[in-house]
């Protein structure tokens, strides 16, 4: 009679384990075969180089099109860019599903959540039940290995049952989350069904969550399958024009006061530093556009007993040079022309190299001049000792005292993604750039024709580079500000702390801006912050 019970219990179990794994997994049959293939995607075990997607994520079974532009980009099944118009062709057959209002919406026999929900949930009761129900007053007479193949079982479906209850939910943030999580444990099932469901709920024209979440998703997507770096890539050669790209840059510099604080607490620095100085060298490690350094002429033009000689030395990278759409030698002009406009006797020295590649000799450094130092949002692009045995972020530190600066300014995202694990470091991405969506929200209409390229191009590629990639490809390396204190103390500098006027002039130009952006100052360093999470910290050394 046992004998007859321990069979029909295990029998049972078994079939509605199949049951189970067929009503929630349809597609994945070959999850322990070679390989789990889906449209677009090929994960192998352990993973795969092929691309997924891009910004257009790619569901189980075909293309969805986050929006119509004519600077997006997808992936056909082969990996290759296809245009918008020639991804129709690979659209969904017309028995499958999407909702006109969701983005990221997949096919209905592709999510592991479907409308019968409680038929599911009904499932992993009857297989409760036969696992500790009625007959569990016999589970003792069970030999071994029925005992250890439920104790291994059990876990696993309560994770289920976890997951299905943060679904249930619909809270978006729980959702990330979770698959991060899923991620971050290889659990390649939970992972992609997760994903699924995410598809359904983001969406880059829908509230700031919604926007984050469609480039969150995007990351773990390319982690998943391992093509993380290749994404990154695609999005920088598929980059809009660069008259497009630098007015998406000049939108978000207008609408959010972040870059403005940091060039205006940086100039205040200086100028103070320099108030008494003939000559003065300015060495930017990142001069972009050099728009930083406009306010600084006109306020060093109005100095008490004439301006200085101001000559400005601009280190380049390839995104600013394509943004300008040429060589230094145009900020060079256009820096110049503005000093002559102000009686301003002016120079500039280009210095068209990488940063990590930066030695002495490129710097042009002569004596009789007091040098400036700006760091303005750079340093961490630098990698460290984390990733390179070269460490160029401390290098340049050292590199930089060695030539006895009056001034060093520093600028950087107030955000930990350097060295933290995955998972950490996905929660902290997810709570930095929540808080960015939001505050470009309150200024930038939903409505407003280029918002999603504002934030496609100029946020959203950081967001995948943060998460989907690792090593020497992750470039996208902040450090909270107490991190930064500990590096340049270890090169020999102390600080050097703004002055209550760097502070004045900051609150003048939030006036401008919501009053849910805060201003605090703290040890001698300022922070910019939106509601109670600071985001730029600005700080001087000497």
């Amino acid at each position: 009679m046992q004998a007859s019970e321990r069979h029909r219990s295990s029998s049972m179990h078994y079939q509605l384990m199949q049951q189970t794994e067929a009503y929630c997994l349809p597609q994945y049959q070959a999850l322990y075969g070679n390989d789990i293939r889906s449209h677009g995607t090929h994960f192998s075990t352990p993973c795969s180089s092929e691309l997924y997607c891009t910004l257009e994520s790619s569901s189980a079974t075909g293309i969805f099109h986050v929006y119509d532009s004519p600077s997006t980009v997808s992936f056909s099944p082969s990996g290759s860019p296809i245009s918008q118009q020639d991804s129709k062709s690979y659209s969904y057959p017309s028995d499958q599903h999407q909702s006109p209002d969701n983005t990221y919406s997949s096919p209905m026999s592709g999510s592991c959540v479907t409308d019968d929900l409680h038929s599911f949930q009904h499932k992993l009761r009857e297989l409760e039940s036969v696992m500790f129900g009625p007959d569990s007053d016999n589970i003792d007479s069970y030999d071994s290995t029925i005992k250890e193949g439920i104790n291994f079982l059990w876990p696993e479906m309560d994770g289920w049952r976890q997951t299905m209850a943060v679904i249930s939910s619909k809270d978006l943030i729980q959702v990330l989350v979770a698959c991060a999580k899923a991620v971050s444990d290889n659990d390649l099932l939970m992972a992609q069904c997760l994903m699924d469901e995410l598809r359904q709920m983001v969406s880059v024209s829908g509230e700031p969550i919604h926007r984050l979440g469609a480039y969150m998703l995007e990351g773990l997507v390319a982690r998943l399958s391992a093509s993380g770096s290749s994404i990154y890539k695609a999005l920088r050669c598929k980059e809009p024009a660069s008259v497009e790209l630098l007015s998406y840059m000049h939108i978000l510099y207008e609408v959010c006061p972040y870059f403005k604080f940091g060039y205006m607490s940086a100039n205040g620095a200086i100028a103070e530093a320099m108030k008494d100085e003939e000559r003065v060298h300015i060495i930017d490690f990142q001069i972009a556009q050099g728009s930083q350094w406009i306010t600084l002429i006109q306020a060093f033009a109005a100095r008490p007993g004439g301006p200085p000689h101001i000559r400005i030395t601009g280190i380049d990278d390839s995104t600013s040079a394509y943004a300008r759409g040429g060589g230094l030698n145009i900020v060079g002009k256009r820096l110049s022309k503005l000093a002559e406009k102000f009686n301003v006797p002016f120079e500039f020295h280009a210095a068209a190299i990488s940063g990590c590649n930066v030695q002495l000799h490129n710097l042009g450094v002569r004596p009789g001049e007091a040098l400036a130092v700006n760091f303005a949002f750079m340093l961490h692009h630098m990698p460290d000792e984390s990733v390179s045995t070269e460490n160029h972020r401390d290098r340049l530190l050292r590199l930089v005292k060695s030539l006895s600066p009056k001034v060093v300014t520093l600028v950087e995202q107030e955000s930990n993604t350097n060295t933290a694990p995955f998972l950490p470091r996905f929660l902290e991405a997810l709570d930095y750039y929540k808080a960015m969506f939001e505050s470009i929200d309150v200024t930038l209409p939903r409505d407003h024709k280029e918002r999603i390229n504002v934030e496609q191009h100029c946020l959203a590629r950081d967001v995948v580079n943060i998460i989907a990639c690792e090593g020497v490809e992750r470039v996208e390396r902040h450090e909270v500000l107490g991190k930064w204190r500990a590096r340049f103390a270890m090169a020999g500098f102390t600080p050097y702390p703004l002055s209550s006027l760097v502070n004045s002039t900051i609150k003048k130009l939030l006036e401008n801006y919501s009053d849910r952006y805060t201003l605090q100052e703290r040890d001698g360093a300022l922070y910019l912050g939106w509601m109670n999470r600071d985001l730029v910290a600005s700080c001087a050394w000497k």
